[in-house]
């Protein structure tokens, strides 16, 4: 995604003023927008946040000081720079006690504008971190918070997670066999508890198979049990999962990770409902309704012979898809406030302060580990807090770019020991191929030509514009 550059609005009643003005201010990388008055600019405002006003301070009706009053009543803090014709100093006086950036007498330069202008967006990044300071002082407005969804133990509030449990509520009542997909934390445990306490068999047990944790020695005992005798170290009868869960609901979690030469035992209890006991001739009745989930593309598995295709169309008569936490991030408040809550209770901690900007910094991060992962990240936060504010362990967005490996200009060891103007050129604009060329030819933002620099954007734009480098075709 491309980043948004500043917005700038220029307001002047001279037309060629205003064209001369964007010309320069989009040269630098900046978005423009022009207005000839200030009733102009105040019907019809920027729907974009605003960096920056560039006003003139004599304009038809509402002159630029009463622009600047009237922002100032509408609680508006955008910084201005005021611009004029007249040289006035009780106006500039007047301009800068209100709280202009810089008053700029006409003609002035490119540069004392563009360095202005800098000020102005310094300072409106200020007052944006002021505002952030404030939201991480403020609590969380728990009461605005929306109710979450009646299901047992699952928090969330997103239309992805509706529709999956409309279509639990519908399926539930069945004895339908269910696969559910969804990667590692997503919360398929508990969509399955809420097929089962919706089922008919609620009041039957719930047992639950890791099927990637069986060894293939022990599999058929695992699933089916054994007789006493059966086998080295069966000392005596051992029930198995079906036979554990009969009447009720056997959950097959990671059913994708069975070896392929097992399947087939797995599937021959699904077709014919029957099984026998390892080192038994008794054929059993298995009245059991099978829920399998994995976190496998197992249609890609049956492709490349991994997993039996007959079983694959037999778990899969109905199926579910649990989204990743990353795609239902409207869901991480209430999440938060739940995992808070038990998480204080569990560790015997305090109750911290969940904040807004606590909540943004949550939904800002892509949670690979999805919901465990919040929970794990939420609980060594509580412990840490001691009743106060919760600070979040998650990746920052962006990070700084690696400097180490710009390599230095090659310098003549044999020459006079200095540097002449053309030389001093030339090595800039080296030095700015370099720069560029390391950051992709990306100027702003993170990892960009600017933050490598340690320069602001539009003096980058300035310098590039002023010895004529261009992104090559």
């Amino acid at each position: 995604m491309k980043e948004s550059s500043p917005l700038i609005c220029v307001i002047d009643d001279e037309s060629v003023i205003r064209q001369s003005l964007s010309a320069l201010l989009r040269s630098a990388g900046l978005t423009v927008r022009a207005f000839s008055s200030a009733q102009e600019f105040l019907a019809n405002p920027p729907a974009e946040t605003l960096a920056c006003l560039v006003v003139d301070i004599q304009l038809p009706g509402i002159s630029g000081l009463d622009l600047q009053q009237e922002l100032i009543r509408r609680g508006a803090q955008i910084p201005m720079i005021f611009i004029t014709g007249y040289g006035d100093i009780p106006t500039s006086v007047r301009a800068i006690k209100a709280g202009a950036i810089e008053f700029l007498t006409k003609p002035f330069s490119d540069e004392d504008l563009l360095r202005a202008i800098d000020q102005a967006i310094d300072l409106d990044r200020q007052i944006n971190q002021s505002k952030t300071r404030q939201a991480r002082k403020r609590p969380y407005p728990e009461d605005e918070l929306p109710s979450e969804i009646a299901f047992s133990g699952i928090v969330g509030r997103s239309a992805a997670l509706r529709r999956v449990l409309k279509d639990v509520d519908t399926i539930a009542p069945t004895s339908a066999t269910i696969l559910i997909f969804g990667e590692t934390g997503t919360g398929k445990e508990l969509i399955v508890d809420a097929i089962h306490q919706r089922s008919r068999r609620r009041g039957k047990p719930l047992v639950r198979v890791n099927c990637s944790s069986i060894p293939k020695e022990l599999f058929e005992s695992e699933f089916f049990g054994h007789v006493k005798g059966a086998f080295t170290g069966a000392i005596k009868d051992r029930l198995g999962r079906f036979e554990a869960a009969e009447g009720g609901t056997l959950f097959l979690d990671e059913v994708g990770e069975i070896p392929v030469e097992l399947q087939s035992k797995l599937l021959r209890v699904l077709q014919e409902k029957s099984y026998e006991r390892v080192g038994e001739e008794r054929e059993r009745h298995a009245d059991v309704r099978i829920i399998a989930a994995t976190n496998r593309d197992l249609k890609k598995e049956v492709a490349e012979g991994r997993f039996r295709e007959d079983l694959y169309y037999r778990l899969n008569v109905f199926q579910l898809k649990v989204a990743p936490l990353r795609n239902r991030p409207e869901d991480i408040p209430l999440l938060a406030k739940h995992f808070v809550d038990s998480s204080a209770k569990e560790l015997g901690c305090p109750k911290p302060r969940l904040t807004e900007a606590g909540i943004k910094a949550l939904q800002g991060y892509d949670w690979p580990g999805n919901v465990r992962e919040l929970r794990n990240v939420i609980a060594r936060a509580v412990i840490f807090a001691q009743g106060g504010v919760l600070d979040f362990d998650v990746p920052a967005f962006g990070s700084s770019a690696d400097l180490t490996s710009l390599a230095p200009p090659d310098v003549d060891e044999t020459g006079p020991g200095y540097l002449t103007d053309v030389e001093i050129r030339r090595r800039e604009h080296q030095n700015l191929l370099v720069v560029l060329e390391k950051a992709g030819w990306k100027v702003k933002g993170a990892g960009g030509a600017a933050e490598l620099l340690g320069v602001s954007p539009t003096t980058l734009f300035a310098r590039m514009q002023k010895i004529g480098l261009k992104r090559p075709d």
